[in-house]
């Protein structure tokens, strides 16, 4: 190849991240670990994820420009909230489940970035929740995902 597309390219745009958080909420709600941690979430969550993975995907900047969120802002929302490594577990599992359900690419490579930035971003998350301190400043830079160690989608 000679351009390597980003992540956001890969998996097929917005429309792909706003299905899969679609799904992955409507599993979470049902879920009898994970529920409570999202029983009152509101009825934007899973467009606002959505849009903040995408954007660390190499997507548009929907989440920092129209949702007004931040890095700063998505870890304050985990601060306080005490999750378990098994709420964290189960967590991957529905959203790698609700992945494979939308037909998300399963190529390895796309799913080895994926799985990387989930296990990155939910041990945060779970370390962050023990606190009451954001450990990240306001005017830190969304994170960027990209391929990692294999450079790009598999091109026999």
């Amino acid at each position: 190849m000679k351009t390597v597309p980003t992540l956001y390219e890969w998996a097929g745009g917005a429309e792909v991240f706003e299905r899969l958080t679609e799904l992955f909420y409507a599993k979470v709600l049902q879920d009898e670990l994970l529920e409570p941690v999202f029983r009152h979430m509101s009825p934007d969550h899973s467009r606002h994820v959505a849009h903040f993975i995408a954007e660390v995907f190499g997507g548009p900047k929907t989440y920092t420009q129209q949702d007004e969120g931040s890095h700063a802002g998505m870890v304050r929302h985990h601060l306080g909230r005490m999750l378990t490594e098994p709420q964290r577990r189960r967590w991957i599992a529905l959203l790698l489940d609700s992945a494979d359900e939308i037909g998300l690419a399963s190529d390895p490579e796309f799913r080895s970035a994926l799985v990387g930035y989930l296990e990155w971003g939910s041990r945060l998350a779970v370390m962050n929740s023990t606190t009451d301190d954001n450990p990240v400043n306001e005017n830190e830079p969304m994170p960027k995902w990209g391929w990692g160690e294999t450079g790009g989608p598999y091109q026999p």
